[in-house]
């Protein structure tokens, strides 16, 4: 038998791949790319994935090792799955081994069959028990299997029957165990099929021709203008095509109901995958999209690398969404991964929004993108009213203004809901001594200490840091400590006294911490009757609330003067997503917006004109600056719990890249790359780490790609700094 090798992906922050021998009495044959092997690295068992075989190493062969196992006969990953991380790998300059990681569910990862992904279901084999069943448990498990033939173990289980209860019934011959792979539900409902306005049409005549072959859309469509609709309509021509959808949502909580929504329309099986899923679920619904059983994916971010052998189209909603910018390890895009899939697979994909992204948008309208608009609501519905409200220099009383609250009252006393949008969960932000000045701080980062109430503690967002409420100020020994400021928690503690009449629910993090708690509180809000809804971002995010008639956002200037060039364009989405909240159904919708700054004229733009014309002047002010989407961008990000270090680190990155450009000058792809920093981040130290940034702006993106694997190489080989951690983010969303 002739030598060769075997080429592994390893999951490590090493941008190389590594060399084993094969297992005893094995050919290439055996090893096709996408495999996974288990191998010894150092002291280390690892999970590997072959990539390719070879008849020579650079390694010599005395230091070459053997794999340990090869735990699959045809590969898991294929090749065009490979095709895609190997994109991945180069446009991020990450790990090969790291990439692929992402394509396999945690269970494959751990080195689990595909079969696990099998569930325990209990069918029954008689009709009836040949004696008498004594226990009353057993009779009511067989009175389970006399309304329904197969349970699965988890629902037996859920409903308090025991392992030994149902082997007992097995043992009298009444059920058999077996394990197969569950098909996710097909379901039915009698939904009423919306007709399309004149807008719609238009919409989907443009989509028809192009779902034959590769074409990026943007569908720009206000809130409450059925861009759903149109999904559906295109979905349904590609069910009968007899290829499957992906459809990627930006929240966990938006899965479900689209999955209901989904479910109601169509009778074929739809998977789901989020982060609410436990690794069985997360496996069962990889495996029904891969093998091709489910025929429609719903999921968020990280479902964009399940394999679908019939992919016919993608759907990227609320495209602009922060949440599909992954901000740790691999930070990847999945719309611009959506894309570059969409591309490869030679199928159409289609990003929607109500405020797009003003990358997405520049590329529409420069014609890269089809663009089409949905400028109407759909139906009956009407776009609500805006009224811009000054509070400089206003009395408020709980922090609302008279007029808001008066036109809270009139809304709730029509029998309508009421929304509040305050983007700062907790009591308040702050705990402070009015005898001393001294303020609630945390210890390992630079940022003060959120008072929450429920339970009593203060907590950092950022770090996770918690402490119990001093009851005197710890400097001074006063006894005038109090919280200042207003967060959702004090919000609802007040309105449930101003409007004792109605329920006051609120929505952030700390209240909903599960898929249950969000469903249970999202069909107690549509079953009707007038309440009050204070929440944070999590209420901007496509949920519907057909009884919403009035919108309340009691901040709208966070984003009016940040640090990040994207804050403004941020803060107008979360604006309009809040906004669009109101009036959804034939009730008209009203919103309400507090201020400081009534005058500010991108906000008056906004109001007046609405997002797309503030997303051009926004466009405009790009351009001039010579900011994305006009230029390309990339950011090195250094910490360490030695500032210094931190600091060093990225001059010496600045110093390698100037003298590297000086080097290459010459060169015929040489454009200018501009360098600002380093500085420091923001928030300089979090979590006891301090933060630096080196910020590189290039008119090229070949440009900023070469440069940017330059400077990798140099910080990979680079050993002078060893304790300071840094990672090169592609396309940051996030500048702070």
């Amino acid at each position: 038998m002739s030598f060769f090798v075997v080429e592994i992906a390893l999951p490590l922050p090493l941008r190389r791949t590594f060399d084993y021998l094969p297992l005893p009495g094995e050919t290439p044959d055996h090893y096709q790319p996408g495999q996974r092997v288990r191998v010894e690295f150092g002291r280390q068992l690892l999970l590997g994935i072959v990539l390719s075989s070879r008849n020579q190493s650079d390694v010599p062969t005395n230091k070459l090792k053997p794999l340990l196992a090869r735990l699959d006969d045809t590969p898991l990953i294929d090749e065009h799955s490979l095709a895609l991380c190997r994109w991945l790998a180069d446009y991020y300059h990450h790990s090969m081994g790291e990439v692929l990681e992402h394509m396999l569910p945690t269970m494959l990862r751990r080195g689990c069959e595909l079969s696990e992904a099998d569930e325990r279901v209990w069918l029954k084999q008689a009709d009836e028990p040949a004696k008498p069943l004594r226990g009353s448990k057993q009779q009511a498990l067989w009175q389970l299997f006399q309304q329904s033939p197969q349970w699965p173990h988890s629902e037996l289980t859920t409903q308090g029957f025991s392992l030994a209860q149902l082997r007992s019934l097995a043992d009298a011959g009444l059920i058999e165990e077996r394990q197969q792979l569950p098909l996710p539900p097909a379901i039915q409902e009698n939904q009423r099929f919306h007709s399309l306005n004149p807008q719609q049409q238009s919409a989907l005549k443009a989509l028809e021709p192009e779902l034959h072959h590769f074409r990026a859309c943007l569908l720009e469509g206000v809130t409450g203008s059925g861009k759903t609709e149109v999904y559906l309509r295109l979905i349904e021509q590609v069910l009968a095509a007899g290829k499957q959808a992906l459809v990627l949502v930006p929240e966990i909580g938006l899965t479900p109901q689209t999955v209901r929504r989904f479910q109601a329309r169509f009778n074929v099986p739809i998977a789901m995958l989020h982060s609410g899923l436990n690794d069985r679920e997360r496996l069962q619904g990889w495996r029904q999209a891969s093998e091709g059983g489910a025929r429609i994916l719903i999921g968020t971010r990280s479902a964009v690398f399940t394999p679908m052998p019939d992919l016919g189209l993608i759907i990227l909603d609320e495209e602009h969404d922060a949440s599909f910018k992954q901000q740790d390890g691999l930070r990847y895009s999945a719309r611009d991964f959506a894309l570059v899939r969409a591309h490869k697979a030679g199928v159409p994909i289609v990003l929607g929004s109500a405020t797009p992204s003003l990358e997405t948008l520049h590329n529409a309208l420069s014609g890269k993108y089809l663009h089409l608009k949905l400028s109407q609501r759909a139906g009956d519905a009407k776009a609500p009213s805006m009224k811009l409200h000054s509070i400089l220099h206003q009395p408020l009383t709980a922090g609302f203004a008279q007029p808001v609250l008066n036109a809270m009252h009139k809304h709730i006393s029509d029998g309508k809901q009421v929304l509040v949008f305050i983007n700062r969960r907790g009591f308040a932000p702050l705990l402070a001594c009015r005898d001393c000045g001294w303020m609630a701080e945390c210890r390992r980062c630079d940022a003060r200490l959120t008072l929450h109430q429920y339970p009593p503690h203060l907590h950092c967002h950022h770090c996770d840091f918690q402490q119990g409420i001093p009851a005197v100020c710890p400097q001074c020994g006063g006894q005038h400590v109090e919280g200042i400021g207003q967060g959702t928690e004090k919000i609802q503690d007040q309105l449930a006294v101003l409007f004792p009449q109605v329920p006051v629910r609120r929505v952030d993090r700390d209240t909903i911490r599960s898929k249950q708690a969000f469903d249970n509180l999202f069909d107690d809000i549509h079953s009707g009757g007038p309440c009050i809804l204070v929440g944070t971002q999590m209420l901007a995010k496509g949920h519907h609330f057909p009884d919403v008639t009035l919108v309340v956002v009691l901040d709208a200037d966070a984003g009016l003067f940040s640090a990040d060039f994207r804050g403004m364009e941020h803060s107008a989405q979360l604006i309009c997503q809040v906004a669009g909240r109101a009036g959804r159904e034939e009730a008209p919708g009203e919103v309400w917006i507090q201020t400081l700054y009534a005058d500010h004229p991108l906000l008056n733009l906004l109001l007046d004109s609405g997002y797309h014309a503030l997303a051009l002047s926004l466009l405009q002010e790009r351009q001039q600056q010579q900011l994305p989407p006009y230029s390309h961008m990339a950011l090195l990000r250094s910490e360490c719990e030695d500032r210094t270090q931190a600091q060093q680190l990225l001059q010496q990155a600045r110093a390698f890249v100037q003298q590297w450009l000086q080097t290459h000058s010459g060169a015929s792809w040489q454009a200018p790359v501009t360098l600002l920093g380093p500085f420091p981040a923001i928030m300089e130290r979090r979590n006891g780490r301090f933060r630096f940034q080196l910020q590189f702006y290039a008119a090229e993106r070949s440009v900023l790609h070469r440069t940017a694997a330059a400077l990798v190489h140099f910080l990979e080989q680079h050993k002078g700094l060893s304790k300071v951690r840094w990672n090169l983010d592609i396309d940051p969303i996030d500048t702070l």
